[in-house]
């Protein structure tokens, strides 16, 4: 149990590496979605071209088979490690908000914490829905991992759900971070003291 003000250590690495990973995934799924359909096949690729790393695969796959596979790859990894988020907080008790904040502030903050959490599960379980409804399928990094079950009628719905549930939970980020700031410069409290390692 936290009995301090500030979050564990656990929660603040959780916090920032699942923050980073969505905020990566949002710029994969933009990126992997303007590919052709119609490509070269390579056994190699240069992570988004930046000269950075270069992934060697064990088969030849097209730029947007790819992207596409690691965007799935990346979203069941965050979902395991969103769920493990999701344990901590119910068995570490999060310290109270502060005392400065208005009544309305407290509100604010809790529902904007709860529908972040429904929304950070609701946002990987269903783009998992919709590639398991899809032909191909799901691989984890290569392996094997759910087969596709090709209901191209089902996988439209959760497409288009996945697709909704990227824009709201992109908005109630900008929002958190917007409240952040706001509790950084304008009220001059400890609130973001509080989501840093201690």
């Amino acid at each position: 149990m936290n009995t301090n003000n500030r979050y564990t250590n656990t929660a603040v690495v959780l916090h920032w590496l699942i923050a980073i990973a969505i905020f990566g995934m949002f710029a994969l799924g933009w990126y992997m979605s303007e590919l052709p359909k119609e490509a070269p096949k390579q056994m190699a690729y240069d992570l988004f071209d930046l000269g950075i790393y270069t992934w060697q695969l064990a088969e030849e796959a097209s730029p947007r088979t790819f992207y596409f596979n690691l965007h799935k790859s990346i979203g069941i990894t965050l979902l395991a490690l969103i769920a493990f988020r999701v344990f901590w907080r119910i068995t570490h008790k999060p310290p109270a908000l502060l005392s400065s904040y208005s009544a309305v502030e407290r509100k604010l903050a809790t529902g904007a914490h709860h529908l972040l959490y429904l929304l950070m599960v609701a946002l990987p379980v269903s783009g998992i829905i919709m590639a398991i409804l899809s032909k191909y399928g799901v691989k984890w990094f290569g392996l094997e991992f759910l087969p596709g079950l090709d209901n191209a009628g089902l996988r439209d719905v959760f497409k288009e759900a996945h697709e909704i549930i990227g824009v709201i939970i992109l908005l109630v980020i900008i929002i958190h971070i917007l409240g952040a700031l706001k509790h950084k410069f304008i009220d001059k409290d400890t609130t973001m003291q509080r989501m840093t390692l201690k």
